[in-house]
């Protein structure tokens, strides 16, 4: 399922396979909430390099609904996408002031975000709906508190989320061995278990060491890269990955930036997911090799050089900063598109670029080199 490759330190190379799928570790996934990351298509996300993809099962489980997605065979053939799919509980939409009710033993209540509707989803529906989905990879669903709660609310979400881990391994093994659901093509489905406690340490290695127990086939770090410095987040990290074994694939879930995932791979991480990419190329911020800018800004105008002279996507081979500027100033959606191709592709390249360090040892260099670019003028 998961093999390491190569290391170089704590950062490490490898493959995870699922389904007759895989994708070199450590990856980047685009956020594909409803099926479709925005204003690309699945078909493009895969020739950017994007062999995996993160989806909302419950979101999914509404529109189109799991009646839709049995009859057209699961989400790989609705979607129309090969490569490795992971699904998660909801996240944000769940927690969100407009639909979150509240959170109980049982699970979580709240607003359907399409219909009004009060609705309750426990561990073991969770499971169901991410099982019928027909992901490659499912998520506990877990509590996640915001930003900003106290420690209280925190050592309460982490009970919950233990508690629920449990019951959504045991339903898991249970529709594998065929009980549970009539859901049972999809018996190889990994679980993945999600470690909370805020930025607090302490909390952080009671998590771990509670849902690492449980020996799921992988471990998520979660409710970090909401609002806290970076110091914070890396140090939450550290006290929970030390606990995670060798052996068992490690994501940090919702970070995006270059320099947090560079920072992150050098503790061992191998899986990252976040629309950042996506939503900044939206607002005209592109990646390039020597950090990021603003293409809405005036200094481009005249600019008939590409986005980045090293990028190779579509958008680069075709098209100047300056056309790119006049898109973004009228607000066209091809302007979009080609943002949104030019940030996946340029991400998705930096992946592959971490991997190739870190397999020829230099992987240090390589940290060190393109942090000291970002520091320079584009």
């Amino acid at each position: 399922m998961f093999e390491i490759k190569s290391k170089q330190g704590k950062a490490r190379t490898g493959k995870l396979r699922v389904n007759n799928r895989e994708v070199e570790t450590p990856f980047f996934m685009p956020v594909a909430t409803k099926g479709a990351a925005k204003f690309i298509d699945n078909l493009k996300l895969k020739e950017a390099g994007s062999n995996a993809i993160i989806c909302n099962g419950f979101i999914l489980s509404i529109k189109p609904g799991l009646k839709v997605l049995e009859k057209t065979g699961g989400i790989h053939s609705f979607i129309n996408y090969n490569g490795i799919i992971f699904t998660d509980s909801g996240g944000f939409q769940m927690y969100s002031d407009k639909f979150l009710e509240k959170t109980t033993k049982e699970g979580i209540h709240f607003k359907d975000p399409f219909h009004g509707e009060k609705l309750l989803i426990t561990p073991e529906k969770d499971m169901e709906i991410q099982q019928t989905v027909g992901s490659d990879v499912a998520m506990c669903l877990d509590d996640m508190p915001l930003y900003g709660s106290s420690k209280e609310r925190i050592q309460e979400s982490i009970l919950k989320t233990i508690d629920w881990a449990k019951r959504c391994k045991e339903y898991h093994d249970g529709i594998k061995k065929g009980k549970n659901t009539k859901a049972k093509e999809n018996n190889k489905q990994l679980l993945f278990g999600i470690i909370q406690g805020g930025i607090y340490p302490d909390l952080r290695e009671f998590c771990a060491r509670a849902i690492v127990s449980l020996n799921f086939d992988g471990y998520a770090f979660g409710g970090l890269a909401i609002g806290e410095p970076a110091e914070e987040t890396f140090s939450a990290v550290s006290a929970a990955i030390k606990f995670v074994p060798e052996d068992k694939p490690r994501y940090l879930m919702g970070v995006g930036t270059p320099e947090l995932i560079l920072e992150a791979v050098s503790m061992g991480v191998d899986c990252f997911d976040s629309r950042y990419p996506t939503m900044t190329a939206r607002n005209g911020t592109l990646f390039t090799n020597k950090g990021q800018i603003n293409i809405d800004k005036k200094d481009f105008e005249f600019d008939v050089s590409p986005i980045d002279k090293e990028c190779d996507c579509f958008t680069c081979k075709n098209f100047t900063r300056s056309y790119i500027h006049h898109l973004t100033r009228l607000k066209e959606p091809t302007g979009h598109i080609l943002k949104t191709i030019h940030n996946v592709f340029w991400i998705q390249n930096f992946m592959k670029s971490i991997r190739e360090s870190i397999k020829e040892g230099k992987f240090e260099e390589f940290k060190k080199e393109f942090l000291e670019n970002l520091k320079k003028k584009t």
